[in-house]
């Protein structure tokens, strides 16, 4: 019986033991209040890795933890943050080894791989649908725009800041660069760009029939649609999926329309988007999976 710990670290820091693929226990959480977004912004990367291994040891652990998954914000590659613009303290962090020492000295022993936070995501699905001979796409809407992959594959695939827009004026994405998906779709770049509105606020009005906001929404899903075309015409069609805090802004009727404007090959149009409910265990048992993965 595979016993790993799962831990996914996005706007908060969730754990979860798992068994074969199936959650034991209850989830851990850090902060509970799932309102407060920038929770971990202010926390150094020791404080990080502390708060990491207490919800990780809150868990029921009671026998041999097989391995340790920890799915991160950013460019994530052999344990190594090498970019985080939304967890800016983690750039540069070799997190892998600074959790292996933290975790040693509680007498865990277990490796500790780290990965991609929608990559997890990706991994889970693959998991937990049994899709592990199938191409998963991930898109995690949050602060940040999150893609994710599975099975893996060398590359970056920072698909939150694929280029989405030529307009120069387009500056909202937290790594400063200009027309990214990010800085049109991430909560924090939505709450730049409307100062005076929040962004509930803003897809409410929108549906009241705002002209404002209503450009907004159709930049929003036509944004969407234009990374995921792109990345139908790179890798071919199949399965996407959509998840995160800010999944209730979807319409996917609406990114249908501008999906099906954008993808004409008829090779291409064999696509499925699905939409997944907003919760973690998805991420922590692809985390967890990923622990025991080989590549």
């Amino acid at each position: 019986m595979s016993r790993t710990i799962g831990v996914v670290v996005s706007s908060r820091i969730v754990a979860g033991l798992v068994e074969n693929n199936k959650l034991v226990g209850s989830l851990r959480v850090y902060p509970e209040d799932p309102e407060d977004h920038e929770a971990l912004l202010d926390h150094p990367v020791e404080s990080l890795c502390r708060l990491i291994l207490d919800q990780a040891m809150a868990l029921p652990i009671d026998g041999p933890i097989d391995g340790i998954g920890v799915a991160l914000p950013g460019i994530v590659r052999s344990g190594i943050v090498e970019d985080s613009p939304n967890l800016v303290q983690l750039k540069g962090a070799r997190m892998a080894e600074a959790l292996t020492e933290v975790f040693q000295a509680q007498g865990v022993s277990a490796p500790v791989r780290c990965l991609n936070d929608a990559d997890a995501i990706a991994a889970g699905v693959a998991v937990v649908h049994d899709m592990r001979n199938r191409l998963v796409r991930i898109w995690s809407l949050g602060n940040g725009i999150g893609f994710g992959r599975f099975p893996y594959a060398e590359g970056v695939w920072e698909g939150g800041h694929m280029v989405v827009t030529l307009d120069p004026k387009e500056t909202y994405c937290g790594c400063g660069g200009r027309g990214h998906l990010e800085g049109i779709m991430g909560y924090r770049a939505m709450r730049l760009r409307f100062l005076d509105m929040e962004p509930e606020e803003v897809f409410a009005a929108a549906k009241r029939g705002d002209a404002r906001c209503m450009e907004f929404v159709r930049l929003w899903h036509r944004g969407l649609a234009a990374a995921t075309a792109t990345s139908i015409h790179l890798g071919g069609p199949g399965p996407f999926y959509f998840t995160g805090n800010s999944i209730h802004f979807l319409d996917l009727g609406l990114l249908k329309e501008y999906l099906w404007q954008m993808v004409k090959m008829s090779p291409l149009q064999n696509y499925i988007l699905n939409v997944l409910p907003n919760n973690s265990d998805v991420a922590v048992i692809g985390a967890a999976a990923w622990a025991r993965l080989s590549f």
